[in-house]
């Protein structure tokens, strides 16, 4: 069964708003108690959160959909809802996050680092946070918004000062299980290790950590056998560490040739040049091992390599190599720029930002209005409610949204849609319209939707034509 994932595809939902609430006051001895209608709760985030002691992404491959809570709508008696609880997800030190097309939005690093994969909607405001001098009792309320949507990769890659590297049973678990506490599976074939192994080392007044990245063979950078699963593992090491089998069993292979092949998978996988490398000869105990290790050790040190000839089994060597890989991490450490504490970036909007653009849509024949203010608005609005829709119309007159039509070539009557192409509100404009507040009848009314709509008509009658021009092209197709 498996018992170690380093990436997996997560669909998120951040919690919805909570609806706000139209109610009014009636209560006996109190005439005129006007508009009670609380606001809506606003919907949970879903935050992932570095948590050192989570090893695995494997909760995730099991269950990868999660959904925060949704915020609770308000009531009447000015009780507003209660808001979502934030979802919160912890993942391994060193996870990155990726969107579906491979871009990175976070890097966690560090234990509490945090990041909000999907934020939860807003709360709609109740008819007594909307009501004004001109709108004494709303009969509306806003609705809540929804929550993000999002589907994202999370990819674990070892935080590690030093990734041991080499062919399958070159002693690497056995190396790691001497170097440091660490207590890998350890056996005599092949793939025996099938997830990184991580140990703690201690040499002199350094402390530095240990990977074992298992299974790289030739090909492994084009997915043959286990590398292109674990390759990532390496990224952030400071030192990549051969180990090389000096006493393999197998006729057609020798350290040398080993080295190659791994440092031609390292290649091609990429971004790893800058790394320093050291060469250990291991299982040098055997006394063809050492032989060997002797035969090589030139030829390397001329290829500029620092060689060490340890034996994991008589522990022999040891010391001298977790003192060395100490002495580069140190080097290393010291070489990166001291971490700057976050500065707090204003960025104050534009003097000529009106927070939306106007576009005409030649295809659909309307202006696309696209901005976060209106289209938020539009989300909260309930359609079912007139009173709501004018309230919505006076909102983008007050943020300027009728000026940039006009400017743009807009007639009465013309479709205005607000939103994508994929989820949009159409509109027939009607300019100049006066502020709802001073047309208002009944609650809930508004006159001005009474009037009648040509832009709606006209895209009636252009629909109806595409389809009876589909049916006759169908019917031709079949004769």
């Amino acid at each position: 069964m498996t018992t170690f994932v380093d990436r997996v595809e997560l669909h998120v939902a951040a919690g919805n708003g909570g609806h706000g609430c139209a109610s009014v006051m009636r209560e006996k001895f109190k005439p005129l108690g006007g508009p009670d209608g609380g606001n809506g709760g606003r919907g949970g985030d879903v935050i992932l959160v570095v948590d050192q002691s989570v090893t695995t992404l494997l909760e995730y491959h099991h269950s990868p959909h999660r959904k925060a809570t949704n915020g609770k709508p308000g009531a009447g008696d000015h009780r507003a809802g209660k808001d979502g609880q934030d979802l919160v997800l912890t993942v391994p030190d060193g996870t990155v996050v990726l969107d579906k097309r491979g871009n990175v939005l976070a890097d966690l690093i560090g234990q509490g680092t945090t990041y909000v994969a999907a934020e939860g909607g807003r709360g709609g405001l109740g008819n007594a946070a909307l009501s004004s001098a001109r709108r004494k009792a709303p009969g509306f309320a806003l609705l809540g918004e929804p929550g993000d949507l999002q589907d994202i990769v999370l990819e674990l890659k070892t935080v590690a000062d030093v990734a041991l590297v080499g062919y399958p049973s070159a002693g690497k678990s056995s190396l790691i299980s001497v170097l440091s506490a660490a207590k890998p599976k350890i056996a005599d074939y092949p793939f025996t290790t099938l997830v990184p192994n991580l140990g703690v080392v201690t040499a002199g007044s350094t402390v530095y950590t240990i990977a074992d990245v298992p299974g790289l063979i030739p090909g492994a950078s084009q997915g043959r056998g286990l590398g292109l699963e674990f390759l990532r593992h390496v990224e952030r090491c400071s030192v990549l560490v051969h180990i090389l089998d000096t006493a393999t069993l197998e006729s057609d292979r020798d350290p040398v040739s080993d080295l190659d092949a791994i440092e031609e998978e390292l290649k091609q996988y990429g971004g790893l040049e800058d790394r320093p490398r050291v060469v250990v000869l291991n299982k040098i105990d055997v006394p063809d091992g050492q032989d060997l290790a002797d035969l090589i050790r030139p030829d390397l040190l001329e290829r500029g390599y620092r060689v060490f000839e340890v034996s994991a089994v008589a522990r022999t060597g040891l010391k001298e190599l977790s003192f060395a890989l100490a002495d580069i991490v140190g080097k290393a450490r010291a070489a990166k720029p001291k971490e700057e504490a976050t500065r707090i970036v204003l960025r104050p909007k534009a003097v000529d930002d009106a927070g939306f653009t106007v576009t005409y849509d030649e295809q659909e024949d309307v202006y696309r209005v696209r901005g976060e203010k209106p289209e938020r608005w539009v989300r909260q609005t309930d359609f079912n409610n007139d009173e709501a829709v004018g309230y919505l119309a006076d909102r983008l007159n007050r943020l300027g949204v009728e000026d940039q039509l006009m400017k743009a070539g807009a007639r009465a009557g013309d479709g205005v849609a607000i939103g994508s192409e994929e989820n949009a509100v159409v509109f027939d404009w009607e300019p100049s319209m006066m502020a709802g507040a001073e047309m208002l009848g009944r609650r809930g009314e508004d006159h001005r939707l009474e009037a009648p709509r040509p832009a709606a008509q006209r895209r009636r009658d252009r629909d109806a034509e595409r389809d009876e021009a589909q049916r006759e092209f169908d019917d031709f197709q079949a004769i």
